[in-house]
């Protein structure tokens, strides 16, 4: 089949004739660069594309039936500070640079946003070292952190209870459904296509040639350079280009209350706990989205299934993917414990209410209702390493990223901007 789509390429460039033999090798594409992947990095990506260089034709291909269908339409809604990843790191640097950027984009574009600012709060003594190396490293990204007591604490939020905490002021919401939306319209009025309801099925790539897809309907489209931002498929992407990933997507579900409308005035703004640095979640936290309305999580579990939104909802493939890779079992093995803590939130209630009680008191389980729930696509190495930083890897004709989950979508704008660099450059090599 691979060998028919790049035959194809060649058919049509044979089989045109035009008046220089740069047009005719241009003809023989349907665009220079595809994206694979239509949420709000996807998107950027070809945002930057259109305007780093105008001209260059641009498609985008989403298995959905419209764009941020998953990990984008599926957070909080939190704009990142920056505060908690290391300085130097692309997490930092692009999460820093683009929470600012996604203000005036929203700004701009008049979509619903925020700056309220957040509390990270110690409610034990144990926690008071950790919340400090936060300040240093909050103070070393250029991020503007406060210091707070108790008395300053309920200040901000009178309900709240710890012992220490700092306020981050640059911290905010937004709607990215909607910013991944306005970025759809940009893009199209710029000349790009956005492809829905087309998956990728099949890659063929040649050195020399570019690279040819296969959707399921059948459609083949080929490009000089592909893009790979495939999300939760994005190490499955890679494989069908005949690449081999350093690591795996592991899917964890992250599982959401809503604090009931009436009692929605205990919280202010955003809350978090101090995280434990081990692992790569921020713990249960307290989130007034756009709307108004609070919400409470995420609680992380295992998902079975890499778009499983729900208990039930379990894919044999997706499954048998997760438990024969030995990443997933050397995870299991080294943070046993934790994962046994978010189970039990998950399973009880009652111990999902005690543990939004360490910061919230006054709440009771009567508060609380189900949310809709999120699937992180979380990279994870062959020794159970949990990939901490984004992660972008290149090929030939080909650019993958391979781990970009929170704080992607605060950062999006500077990382379409470096994945659309890298495609450039990967597309002047085909001249």
């Amino acid at each position: 089949m691979g060998r028919a789509m790049m035959e194809d390429v060649s058919s049509v460039s044979s089989a045109a004739p035009a008046p220089s033999s740069s047009s005719a090798r241009r003809a023989a594409y349907d665009c220079d660069v595809l994206v694979v992947g239509g949420g709000i990095v996807g998107l950027s990506t070809a945002y930057a594309l259109t305007r780093a260089r105008p001209g260059t034709r641009v498609v985008v291909l989403e298995k959905e039936a419209g764009p941020a269908r998953h990990q984008t339409g599926r957070n909080s809604g939190v704009i990142h500070s920056g505060v908690y990843y290391r300085p130097g790191s692309l997490k930092a640097r692009f999460a820093v640079q683009g929470a600012t950027e996604m203000v005036k984009f929203c700004a701009e574009h008049d979509i619903p946003h925020r700056v309220t600012g957040k509390l990270i709060v110690a409610t034990e003594r144990a926690e008071l070292p950790r919340l400090h190396a936060l300040v240093q490293r909050g103070r070393e990204n250029g991020i503007p952190v406060r210091e707070l007591g108790p008395a300053q604490i309920a200040e901000y939020e009178p309900h709240v209870n710890g012992l220490a905490a700092i306020h981050v002021a640059t911290t905010g919401v937004c709607d990215y459904g909607a910013v991944a939306a306005e970025l759809a319209r940009l893009v199209t009025a710029a000349g790009a296509e956005v492809r829905c309801g087309a998956e990728v099925s099949a890659v063929d790539r040649r050195p020399g040639t570019g690279v040819a897809v296969r959707t399921a309907a059948g459609a083949v489209v080929r490009a000089r350079a592909m893009v790979n931002c495939a999300g939760l498929h994005c190490d499955r992407v890679a494989r069908l280009a005949g690449d081999v990933p350093p690591v795996r997507i592991v899917p964890f579900r992250g599982e959401y209350h809503e604090l009931a409308p009436e009692r929605g005035g205990l919280v202010r703004g955003l809350v978090y706990p101090v995280p434990d640095p081990a692992f790569p979640f921020l713990g249960v936290h307290l989130t007034r989205g756009i709307d108004g309305s609070v919400h409470i999580g995420p609680n992380a579990v295992p998902a079975l299934a890499r778009e499983g939104y729900r208990w039930r909802t379990a894919r044999a493939r997706d499954l048998a993917e997760v438990l024969g890779y030995r990443g997933s079992w050397r995870i299991a093995r080294r943070h046993w414990r934790y994962g046994a803590g978010e189970l039990r939130r998950s399973l009880s209630r009652a111990a999902f209410t005690e543990a939004v009680r360490r910061l919230l008191p006054e709440v009771d389980a009567g508060d609380l209702r189900p949310a809709p729930a999120g699937v992180r696509a979380q990279a994870v190495g062959p020794d159970g390493t949990l990939v901490d930083d984004f992660l972008i890897t290149g090929a030939p004709h080909t650019v993958h990223v391979l781990n970009a989950p929170s704080p992607a979508a605060t950062a999006s704008l500077p990382i379409g901007r470096e994945v659309a660099r890298r495609a450039l450059a990967a597309l002047d090599a085909t001249r």
